[in-house]
């Protein structure tokens, strides 16, 4: 499931759609606002995606994952608008027979999400706005 809300999420309902009878590992990686970036206190976080384009490219890093990784499924979740300190951000949750897989999945997907999926990071901090630049891809 792939899934770009405006609205916060359940991360328990996300975990529990992934159970199966084969299913040894579940893997998750919640991303939440941090209070700080470097030492400038965070006011809040914006988050604007193409939202059609990162729909396509995060269920193409999900698949891609399912097949590289030979894991059972995965969730991805990631919040866009305006989003203070606390707040959940992204959820990855992978499922496998295995946690070694499940685990080498959910990274892979958060690294591929950080790196070619068109969603935009911009900061309010006590000093001012900016935009956040997305990290180089990453080889796996």
């Amino acid at each position: 499931m792939i899934l770009i809300t405006k609205r916060d999420f359940s991360v328990g309902k996300a975990i529990s759609s992934l159970k199966r009878r084969e299913t040894g590992a579940i893997v998750s990686f919640l991303g939440t606002v941090r209070s700080f970036t470097g030492k400038e206190k965070v006011k809040k976080l914006e988050f604007e995606a193409d939202e059609k384009e990162a729909t396509r490219r995060l269920e193409e890093i999900r698949l891609e994952a399912m097949r590289r990784f030979k894991v059972q499924d995965a969730v991805v979740i990631h919040r866009i608008g305006a989003l203070n300190v606390s707040d959940n951000i992204v959820l990855i949750s992978v499922a496998a027979s295995h946690r070694r897989e499940a685990f080498s999945a959910c990274r892979y997907i958060l690294e591929e999400l950080k790196s070619t999926v068109p969603i935009w990071k911009k900061e309010h901090t006590e000093s001012g706005t900016r935009w956040v630049a997305a990290k180089r891809p990453r080889k796996h």
